[in-house]
């Protein structure tokens, strides 16, 4: 009788183990989606039970986990609306330039003055980038695009309506503040919902959008007058918050706040009715117990061996995308033009053309060719097309030879460092700032690398006018130089994150440390 029952519980161990290996998480994520414990019971888990699953165990999972590898309707209808809000900021980014000549001779403004307004949309940027990252977890992801368009629309009509250079400022500042928003919620979201297979290609759809709003206001602005390109920028303002109500939540930010049922209902509507999205949900809500063992991390936490590397990189690559002068070349493409002897209407109208598709084969290449490749082969291109426009200048001022050449010399540089800026440098560091962070500290790193490109994006926006009538030769040299540095820093600390998924790329992150 002793031995039919020690034969027996045996039996039941055995089961109950082959049910914990075969269903690790049933307790916490059933099938209908319900939980048998409250976010409150999951977080008052002990760090010993936790513990167990180590970043090399979650990368196995994650590796394993092919149930992810559809590409639904609803994926591509999310991530269109979220770009979306990257052409409204490719529009307030092109507004400067077509409209410069019109706002100056109408409201009677000084160079420094427009550069103060041409600027500004970057100072309002830095501003919505000190709150971006906490706004985003407060209000979840998509409420915070719908919070991004309320700044922009009011921004907008303040620009259109404007009588004087402070309610022009003040509208800009307010489209600043939004956009700055959107320069980290957007990436973020579209990297928490896609595939990994397509993550890139998908996140890289932001800088595509960006350049279609830029390119439709360098081509209108030659045409139409400023108040009218305002008004322009306002309608698709409109449309984006209409079409944000038919997308759903982040199934990460979901989890990570608790709501279990939530985030598996908007991740099942996102992999499609007919696929099994345990795994995936299980992996999701492992890797966010881990992380959350230290609690959420504040930004005096943030400097910590641990978060070094990652931390280097996004910052990094921030810093050395403005001070290569890309925002400077964008806001103010047609002064280039008309310094250089190139009419800027055809300027910017072949710019318009031409940086479109190539944005599209950006976002078509970036997960075959990889994130580094086309980041070096990107920075290469704006080194080049900087050193070209220093000599181009510096012919015509310095020395007064090649008259004939600086027209043509102006355009192939300009062109060339809007066009190479949009292929990789413009896009693919928001794509790795939303890779490599984990979800304890996506809020306060996400917010430090995002302010880092704002704060040096507007003092490269201010001070472009002025160096360019100094010394234009001189400022492109520093930014070509900035460029060849980059090569050498993306070959030395970047690594190569195509076709990993979020779980796997923060569990390499961590056996890093270890």
């Amino acid at each position: 009788m002793d031995r039919q029952k020690s034969m027996e519980k045996g039996l039941l161990r055995k089961s109950l183990s082959i049910r914990e290996r075969k269903f690790p998480n049933d307790d916490l994520f059933l099938e209908t989606g319900l939980s048998r414990k409250s976010p409150r019971d999951i977080t008052k888990k002990s760090p010993r039970d936790i513990i167990k699953k180590s970043p090399r165990d979650i990368l196995k999972k994650s590796q394993t986990d092919d149930g992810d590898c559809r590409v639904t309707a609803t994926v591509f209808l999310s991530t269109f609306v979220a770009v979306s809000g990257s052409f409204c900021t490719g529009c307030g980014a092109g507004f400067s330039s077509g409209a410069q000549s019109g706002i100056t001779k109408d409201l009677s403004l000084s160079v420094a003055e427009y550069s103060m307004f041409g600027s500004i949309l970057t100072l309002g940027g830095l501003i919505g980038a000190v709150f971006s990252g906490k706004v985003a977890d407060i209000l979840g992801r998509k409420r915070t695009m719908l919070f991004c368009e309320a700044f922009c629309l009011t921004g907008w009509l303040a620009v259109a309506l404007a009588q004087d250079a402070l309610w022009l400022d003040c509208g800009r500042l307010l489209l600043g503040i939004g956009v700055g928003l959107f320069s980290y919620v957007i990436p973020v979201y579209i990297a928490e919902i896609a595939p990994k297979h397509v993550r890139g290609s998908f996140v890289f759809a932001n800088q595509l959008l960006q350049n279609c709003g830029i390119a439709l206001f360098f081509i209108i602005g030659n045409f139409i007058p400023w108040r009218w390109l305002a008004i322009v920028g306002f309608v698709p303002c409109v449309l984006h918050v209409f079409c944000l109500f038919f997308i759903p939540e982040s199934p990460r930010w979901l989890a990570k706040k608790g709501r279990d049922k939530e985030c598996r209902s908007a991740l099942q509507r996102l992999r499609g009715p007919d696929v099994d999205i345990s795994r995936e949900a299980n992996t999701i809500r492992d890797t966010i117990e881990l992380s959350e063992l230290d609690g959420e991390t504040r930004m005096a936490e943030l400097f910590q061996r641990r978060y070094a590397y990652p931390l280097l990189i996004g910052v990094g690559l921030m810093f050395l995308q403005q001070l290569s002068g890309s925002s400077g070349v964008t806001y103010y493409a047609s002064s280039l033009f008309q310094k250089g002897g190139f009419p800027s209407a055809i300027g910017t109208s072949v710019i318009a053309t031409i940086m479109v598709p190539k944005a599209m084969l950006g976002t078509i290449i970036v997960d075959k060719l990889g994130r580094r490749t086309l980041l070096m082969s990107s920075c290469a291109a704006m080194c080049l097309s900087a050193l070209l426009l220093s000599v181009s200048y510096g012919f015509e001022q310095s020395f007064g030879i090649l008259p004939d050449l600086t027209p043509i010399l102006t355009c192939i540089g300009v062109l060339g460092h809007i066009v190479s800026f949009a292929m990789g440098m413009g896009g693919l560091p928001w794509i790795i700032m939303a890779e490599i962070f984990p979800m304890n500290v996506k809020v306060s790193a996400g917010t430090l690398v995002t302010v880092t490109n704002w704060l040096f994006g507007w003092v490269i926006t201010y001070t472009f006018n002025f160096m360019l009538q100094w010394n234009a030769s001189g400022m492109f040299f520093i930014f070509s130089m900035v460029s060849a540095f980059s090569i050498v820093f993306i070959y030395f600390l970047v690594p190569e994150t195509k076709g990993r998924s979020l779980e796997e790329i923060q569990a390499l992150f961590s056996n890093s440390v270890q």
